[in-house]
């Protein structure tokens, strides 16, 4: 359970339920008053090697930004909701290269204005949208903070049409099991190898927590899609990632090799996620790799053509060995 260092909060935040309930939930730790969540002057002043101290900090306050902005994967919409950045630590995230303004975890406590707004775009529109509600967060480790998702599914039940997806890295699903979901949530599990987990996630579930998961959360009736993400070309990462497929297939239950989908993402890195891992993580390993990366966009990296296109063939041919059935939804 996350036990803030301390607590940073905009004033307004004891104007809603849950800004009032998470104020007493954590009367005993340090506060501090902000202005703006998007501006904490201390946060943006410390050095690089803070980083992984500053994800124990909390800020909460109210989310102004209510922006959907069109998507063309698993959702139709990208949905600014409950909560921004993480406890956890991986060394790709992109919300790292602003790290000093959005990393740490944000709780927002204004959730029945941003579900309000989802509920009334889904049922005023001609077909049935889908709204990804985590798009820039992690649902699933918020949910032990606030309840939030739980509030969320038990709410979107009754709602007319649309549905919600998110994706997660984490295994604590047990309270969203028994909610009356109506299928309406797709819950999309992120994996990668173990090794990866361990060198790169750090503070994230395990891959055998994940994978119970994802076999719970399907008993539970949810439909699921599996996301490999980010793949990272280490130096052996056909054995890591062959490995991992395998692992996949022998251990997911039948009812989720039936019809889950997939998602695979090649990792995109920075210079700025270079400078800040060096400071904060300095024994970790390199993400960089000159040889096999090229640039795209301004300080941003991602593998050159030819070698994502061999690595794109080797996972498509080992998922179609392995998953047959099952959809890729893209590869990017």
């Amino acid at each position: 359970m996350f036990k803030p260092k301390a607590i940073y909060f905009e004033k307004e935040i004891i104007n809603y339920p849950l800004g009032k309930e998470l104020m007493e939930k954590y009367q005993d730790i340090p506060k501090v008053e902000i202005e703006n969540h998007n501006n904490i002057e201390e946060m943006r002043k410390n050095s690089n090697k803070e980083f992984a101290n500053m994800k124990k900090n909390l800020i909460i306050g109210v989310r102004k930004t209510h922006k959907f902005v069109e998507n063309h994967k698993t959702s139709d919409y990208l949905v600014p909701y409950t909560s921004s950045g993480c406890t956890a630590a991986c060394m790709y995230c992109y919300l790292v290269c602003n790290y000093n303004k959005c990393a740490y975890l944000r709780l927002f406590v204004n959730r029945e204005q941003m579900l309000e707004k989802i509920i009334k775009t889904s049922e005023k529109a001609e077909k049935e949208l889908t709204f990804e509600i985590g798009s820039n967060s992690d649902l699933i480790l918020e949910n032990t903070i606030t309840n939030n998702l739980v509030w969320t599914i038990e709410n979107f039940q009754n709602a007319k049409q649309g549905k919600l997806t998110f994706p997660t890295k984490f295994d604590m699903v047990d309270s969203i099991l028994p909610l009356n979901h109506q299928g309406k949530v797709t819950i999309r599990m992120s994996v990668n190898p173990e090794e990866i987990i361990n060198k790169v996630e750090f503070g994230t579930s395990r891959l055998k927590g994940r994978i119970e998961a994802i076999n719970k959360l399907k008993e539970a009736g949810y439909p699921i899609g599996i996301l490999i993400a980010p793949v990272i070309l280490v130096e052996n990462w056909r054995e890591l990632y062959l490995q991992l497929i395998q692992t996949l297939y022998e251990e997911l239950s039948e009812k989720v090799k039936k019809d889950a989908f997939f998602e695979i993402i090649f990792m995109t890195y920075s210079y700025v996620h270079t400078k800040i891992n060096e400071e904060a993580f300095p024994n970790a390993i390199n993400l960089y790799d000159k040889q096999m990366m090229t640039g795209r966009g301004r300080g941003k990296y991602w593998y050159k053509n030819d070698i994502r296109s061999n690595a794109e063939l080797f996972l498509r041919e080992q998922m179609k060995k392995y998953f047959p059935n099952n959809k890729i939804e893209y590869i990017v």
